[in-house]
């Protein structure tokens, strides 16, 4: 019996010092944690390509940390835009990165990545640029992004 079996029966010894019996905490339901699952690439994917030019576009951002207490955020301000018109698509969500003036903090000398959510892109879109709008230098941009059929992205900011 290993060190989980002493900690284990420990638990029990305790709980029936407090009238508790083992099977009664053996019976009793568990309630299901609240986990949200993370999307996979391959799910984002095989979305059908007409529901999502209605839908969304998902920006798969890396950050390669070469700094330590590196922070990070990003601006509500932040679009994807059409190259071929007057097209802006706007942020709807964002994952693993706070909104501005908050700050998320990097860990050290690692890749970071976060996901960005926008507005689906017009249908003739055929290429787009990131602009991060902010009042002070050191925005986000990215230019020259083509279109593929899935608006499922993968960038190096």
């Amino acid at each position: 019996m290993g060190p989980e079996w002493a900690v284990t029966s420990a638990f029990f010894r305790n709980l029936r010092q407090m009238n508790f019996h083992q099977d009664d905490i053996l019976a009793a339901k568990m309630p299901e944690p609240n986990v949200k699952p993370a999307p996979e690439v391959e799910v984002l994917t095989a979305i059908e390509t007409d529901f999502q030019q209605e839908g969304h576009v998902y920006v798969h951002c890396y950050f390669n940390n070469a700094y330590s207490d590196m922070l990070i955020r990003i601006w509500k301000t932040t679009f994807l835009v059409d190259n071929g018109s007057t097209g802006r698509s706007q942020l709807v969500h964002v994952e693993n990165i706070s909104y501005a003036p908050e700050w998320t903090l990097i860990p050290d000398k690692k890749l970071f990545r976060f996901l960005l959510i926008f507005e689906a892109l017009p249908k003739s879109c055929a290429s787009f640029d990131l602009v991060e709008e902010i009042p002070q230098p050191g925005g986000f941009h990215v230019a020259g992004i083509s279109r593929n059929k899935t608006d499922v992205y993968h960038i190096d900011v």
